[in-house]
């Protein structure tokens, strides 16, 4: 059988690509971490506008830029002067194309889906200055230093911005150029490998951490490139943790209120982060205007929100929400001795994050195991039959494993109702389509290394030209799939059937050996 069925560009520094392919990209080791550095200003004639972007041929459409602008600036009423660090996400455009010049698939397919790069969604992190200046017409230098990125590396950036923003402000373009040009010497994002990052004189030392190693034994190390303090953000609410867990774990629409963008931004992170390793695949905003182009959309729907208002007073949470599970009192208790006896915010942090990764991971285990359940065995792969095929997710059978492989966690409650309402949310949606693309890629590799342990020379004596050129071009496509999507087989396996494919080639007549040397 056969193994297979059938505008004018500005002056200045470009991120155009060279077109001799042995000339260096320009801006491509840039474009591995940022899209853009810009510079929002205060007009009193137009607002907030852009003042510089950089590198300049960056091609952003006008409805980014309008945003970038709205979401620089703190709101006229939150009363920022200084310094102010927060950081916003905005919709891309349509159609928009990446910069990464095929860092992508590498980073994303190692880096653990919290830290992967965002296909749809730019992140930007602000330093904001606002102070008196008898100059200005308007009494204040007011004046945005903004690094865009599709990273989700928020202390990392924050961080950089804290080396470069004070020394711009002194000395303006200049000094952005020379930064950007260090930027652009960086050494691409790899998880797992630890990075020195020079600029201005100082080395930033960084580690992304590797998708295997997400688990509980490296949890801290990346705190400096993105987690946040999360027991300074949720000191408040403690005793609702386990509701705002479920809220997020589900999707459910929370809207939070703060004094000011950094603390929003924060606290909207820090919701966000509450349920890794599982990816949050909704819509988030860490901070968001009523001049956004896209607040109506999200106050016309009909679904109550959660309301979490952090005010300079008092911290309230107001919301129809019942949850499933129960509170861990014995948890909680834990939190709050820590307060008592002064713990540090670092040591609570580790304690708060530690119980939340638990907490996520024994929900998920089932659902992992119920996966694997769904693979097809190994003996069933053939290399002279077509893949076999995953059998489809059933909430009903899945539901009753749940007896005797259910979360071993001792919180009591509707862990069924939450399963089943969990079914029902964008983030279900999202886990279940990376982990079907895995699997798929698994039965992928599983079948090409049978057939690199197959005899396809003997398979070949008996058969026609016909069949031996179709098998041939059919290697191939299935070898190129496999170097192009990097799947994780032994390149000594690869090359065994690269030498099979041209002995194979090699018996045929000269005519057809032409042929297919030349496809």
């Amino acid at each position: 059988m056969d193994p297979f069925d059938s505008s004018d560009s500005l002056e200045g520094p470009s991120k155009t690509a060279a077109t001799n392919a042995e000339v260096p990209v320009p801006w491509s080791r840039f474009s591995a971490w940022l899209e853009c550095v810009c510079v929002v200003t205060f007009d009193l004639e137009l607002g907030q506008a852009i003042e510089l972007v950089y590198p300049h041929d960056v091609k952003l459409t006008e409805k980014e830029k309008t945003s970038i602008c709205y979401l620089s600036f703190p709101d006229s009423y939150s009363g920022c002067l200084g310094d102010t660090q927060f950081s916003f996400r905005l919709r891309q455009s349509v159609g928009r194309s990446s910069s990464w010049f095929g860092h992508e698939d590498a980073y994303n397919r190692d880096a653990p889906v919290t830290l992967q790069k965002e296909h749809a969604h730019f992140h930007g992190y602000v330093y904001f200055r606002q102070v008196k200046d008898a100059s200005v017409k308007r009494g204040y230098f007011q004046k945005s230093l903004v690094v865009v990125s599709r990273l989700p590396f928020g202390n990392l950036f924050h961080s950089l911005l804290q080396v470069i923003a004070p020394e711009y402000f002194e000395k303006h373009e200049p000094c952005l150029e020379t930064v950007c040009n260090e930027i652009d010497q960086w050494p691409a994002p790899v998880p797992g490998q630890t990075l020195n990052l020079p600029v201005m004189g100082v080395v930033m030392q960084v580690r992304i951490l590797w998708m295997e190693k997400l688990f509980r034994t490296n949890i801290i190390l990346i705190h400096f490139i993105h987690e946040l303090d999360l027991f300074k953000c949720f000191q408040s609410v403690l005793i609702h943790m386990q509701m705002l867990w479920e809220l997020m774990l589900l999707g459910e629409p929370v809207v939070v209120m703060a004094p000011s963008p950094t603390v929003s931004s924060e606290t909207v992170l820090a919701l966000v982060s509450a349920i890794a390793p599982l990816r949050y695949c909704g819509d988030y905003r860490p901070y968001f205007t009523i001049h956004d182009s896209e607040f109506k959309e999200y106050t016309t729907r009909t679904q109550a929100p959660c309301l979490f208002t952090i005010m300079s007073f008092k911290t309230c949470i107001y919301t129809a929400y019942k949850t499933f599970l129960h509170k861990d009192k014995s948890f909680i208790k834990r939190l709050l001795k820590g307060i008592q006896k002064k713990r540090p915010s670092e040591v609570q942090s580790a304690i708060l994050r530690r119980h939340l990764l638990e907490q996520t991971e024994s929900f998920i285990l089932p659902l992992e195991r119920y996966l694997e359940s769904l693979m097809p065995p190994q003996r069933s792969m053939s290399p002279w039959k077509t893949p076999p095929q995953i059998r489809s997710f059933s909430q009903d059978e899945f539901m009753k494993t749940l007896e005797q492989a259910g979360p071993q966690l001792t919180l009591k409650g509707d862990w069924t109702g939450l399963y089943r309402r969990f079914f029902r949310s964008p983030n279900f949606d999202g886990w279940y389509r990376l982990r079907h693309r895995e699997m798929t890629q698994k039965v992928e590799c599983l079948h090409l290394e049978a057939i690199c342990a197959a005899d396809l020379l003997t398979w070949n004596k008996d058969k026609s030209e016909v069949e031996i050129v179709d098998l041939i071009l059919k290697l191939r496509e299935k070898l190129m799939k496999a170097r192009k999507h990097q799947l994780p087989v032994k390149e000594e396996l690869l090359e065994k059937l690269e030498q099979s494919i041209q002995t194979i080639i090699s018996s045929l007549p000269e005519d057809l050996q032409t042929l297919l040397h030349r496809q």
